[in-house]
């Protein structure tokens, strides 16, 4: 059956959305098969890999059970319905899952002896260090469990997303239940593993071996036939309905619909394999789940890989780790100039390339307008938060001061909705006016506008990113920030606040593209340009670089184009519905995607435009959400050496070979590895780049 699947989707002119998250988390799990890492650093990336798969199973395969449960029925890129789609990406998930483990216990367990610590189960232990388990377990855990039986007289328990769960089976004397389930949940907030010590060696013992070791005294003088450890994911997909009184209903909203990420319908459930066969039967028919829903865990692997992260972050082990290069400064700033932000973005506009560039400037012109008497106000969307944010610290520092701060804070942003309300509430309660998001739009771009009196006058300063306002993503993502003192660039900043805050209807923004008004009609305009370009025989030529491609009304523009003879280089991180390289459809498409050190999320869109290029960045992906349920800007870069910048990112993004990967006309991914060629590695080259190369940059002839 799934070869007559994969029939159909061959004939298909688009890649699954689904599909190509799949092939991209394959990506992230083969930097943990690459030589020259550590083993911390590789078992980093299997974290990662099992954080993003619990996140498509909450959401994207929530989603597609919306549409199953009701008996709504839907066409997926690749042709197939709801139904054989399901069948389909469960089965190739099951795929990457044996890899998944089979890379853990194969290629990576291996190794812990060498690097100073081990993974052991109970049996394992010294007799000593038996002791200290079974001390722990009796100070610290067996007071948190609580067993919860199902039977006759008790409903059947909700058991929490993405928490490991004992399904323990007990006999009975009872003539009519002679089995009987219960369910121990193992608390949250405990280690995921007990660390213990062993001469030169750090012991992980993981919490579950510790509770099954032990469960014979939650459940004295009762038989045990067995017990299963297991992992429920629930749908985490949900849609807020729209309020008319959103000031004050919508935090509740928020709330209320928060708590059905705890009790959602299952979508996957992960067990070990030696798993008690008449309780998973119980499971299943309890969950209305089949087979394609079931992971199982073989000896060895290890049931929810998130909680390699203890090992990763153990103090033991953090000179092994790969320390990260201190930041160069902007090629238009000098280390040892004044740090005056105001004095500076009055004489030139500077781009930041983060990591490589600090973030450090943005937060010195934030921190210098919450203590400048001369700030009159500061506006501010918020998307993602660092933890003890200087970005919160400088906005009630500018409200305590008497500046008028508004800030738009998306509380909708997606596993920060908690975080972004409470800090929202408290920039509140310090006199800021916040908006909680505008209507069902998700607002996602990244803007600051800050207005400064000066004599007689007012000037105003912005900032335009692709990234979010956050310290700490900001030393690990790739990510592009404009700040400018331009009155251009200012004026439409303050244009698109008065559409979010209030109701203005814009007139046409001189260097903003924005969604949802017009950023798919105007992305497809520059793309329809450089095919009309191409068809009179001037030169012509596409590069974008996002994080993901998926809107199929741009994927056709895109298809037009490259028929039409225009160069088209696309980088793609993520997701990517385009079908490069396809006869008469794509023959002059490539799509590579780079994987590594840092994640890439910047978005650069490049247009040759008969030689005089048009450039723009900002915040939005060529995503069906970005362009119709999201607040997105797109900002222009003017400037010549900053354009120069983004054109040299772009130049350095195609050279890397070796953190890319080329995609194939089937949606799979290659490794570049040109064996003949010296290394470029742009998350090394970045920190070397010099203003002479940046000016002789180019992408097209």
């Amino acid at each position: 059956m799934i070869e007559k699947y994969d029939h159909l989707i061959e004939q298909s002119d688009l890649i699954s959305r689904d599909l190509s998250w799949l092939s991209f988390n394959y990506r992230v799990l083969d930097q943990s098969m690459k030589t020259g890492r550590s083993l911390f650093d590789k078992l980093k990336f299997v974290a990662i890999t099992a954080s993003n798969a619990d996140e498509f199973f909450m959401i994207r395969v929530g989603s597609l059970y919306n549409y199953l449960d009701y008996g709504k029925d839907r066409v997926d890129y690749s042709g197939l319905r709801a139904v054989p789609f399901k069948r389909k990406l469960l089965h190739d998930y099951k795929g990457f899952a044996a890899t998944q483990n089979d890379v853990f216990i194969n290629q990576l367990k291996p190794e812990f002896s060498k690097n100073n610590f081990e993974i052991l189960s109970y049996d394992k232990l010294q007799k000593r260090e038996k002791e200290r388990v079974s001390n722990y377990f009796e100070k610290m855990v067996f007071p948190m469990l609580t067993p919860m039986v199902f039977d006759s007289y008790h409903s059947f328990p909700i058991l929490m997303n993405n928490i490991l769960v004992f399904g323990v089976v007990t006999k009975t004397e009872d003539k009519k239940e002679k089995k009987k389930m219960s369910f121990i949940q193992i608390p949250q907030n405990l280690p995921r593993f007990y660390e213990m010590e062993r001469k030169e060696k750090v012991i992980f013992v993981p919490i579950e071996e510790v509770v099954r070791e032990h469960i014979d005294e939650v459940f004295k003088n009762v038989q045990i036939s067995s017990k299963t450890l297991f992992r429920v994911t629930r749908n985490g997909d949900f849609t807020l309905e729209e309020s008319e009184d959103m000031d004050t209903n919508f935090i509740e909203e928020m709330k209320k619909k928060l708590k059905t990420r705890k009790t959602g319908r299952v979508v996957r459930l992960e067990v070990e394999s030696s798993y008690d066969k008449w309780l998973l039967r119980q499971l299943k028919n309890r969950y209305e789940i089949d087979d394609d829903n079931i992971i199982q865990i073989p000896e060895g692997g290890l049931m929810d890989y998130t909680g390699l992260w203890q090992i990763v972050k153990n103090d033991e082990f953090k000179e092994q780790m790969v320390s990260l290069p201190k930041p160069v400064p902007p090629i238009s700033m000098s280390e040892y100039e004044d740090q005056n932000m105001f004095k500076i973005l009055k004489d030139r506009d500077i781009l930041l390339h983060h990591p490589y560039n600090s973030i450090d400037p943005l937060l010195d012109l934030l921190d210098q307008a919450a203590d400048d008497p001369n700030v009159l106000s500061i506006k501010l969307t918020i998307y993602r938060l660092a933890k003890n944010s200087r970005i919160v610290t400088a906005l009630l520092n500018a409200a305590e001061n008497g500046k008028h701060v508004s800030v738009l804070f998306e509380v909708k942003a997606r596993f920060d909705e908690e975080n972004n309300m409470k800090e929202a509430q408290r920039l509140q309660r310090a006199g800021c006016f916040v908006i909680y998001g505008v209507g069902m739009l998700k607002t996602h771009t990244k803007l600051l506008l800050i207005v400064r009196r000066e004599g007689e006058k007012v000037r105003r300063f912005v900032h335009m990113s692709s990234g979010n306002y956050n310290e700490d993503t900001a030393r690990l993502y790739t990510d592009i920030g404009l700040m400018s003192s331009n009155e251009a660039y200012a004026n439409d900043v303050q244009e698109f606040f008065n559409v979010i805050t209030g109701h203005s209807v814009p007139d046409q923004y001189e260097n903003l593209i924005t969604a949802p008004r017009e950023m798919r009609n105007k992305l497809i305009e520059l793309i329809n340009k450089e095919e009309e370009n191409a068809k009179n025989g001037l030169p012509s030529g596409i590069v974008i670089k996002i994080n993901s491609l998926q809107d199929s009304d741009t994927i056709m523009a895109l298809y037009a184009a490259s028929r039409a003879g225009v160069n088209i280089k696309l980088i793609v991180r993520g997701i990517c519905c385009i079908r490069p390289g396809r006869e008469g459809l794509s023959e002059n498409i490539t799509v590579k995607s780079i994987v590594g050190d840092y994640l890439e999320h910047s978005r650069i869109y490049y247009f040759h435009n008969n030689g005089n290029p048009l450039v723009y960045s900002g915040s939005a992906d060529m995503m069906v959400r970005s362009f119709d349920s999201r607040l997105e800007s797109l900002f222009m870069i003017n400037d010549t050496l900053l354009k120069q910048q983004a054109i040299n990112i772009l130049s350095f993004n195609l050279k890397d070979n070796v953190n890319s990967y080329e995609m194939n006309e089937d949606g799979s991914f290659t490794p570049i590895n040109r064996e003949d060629e010296k290394p470029f590695n742009i998350h090394k080259e970045f920190y070397r780049v010099k203003r002479e190369g940046v000016l002789a940059a180019k992408l097209f002839d």
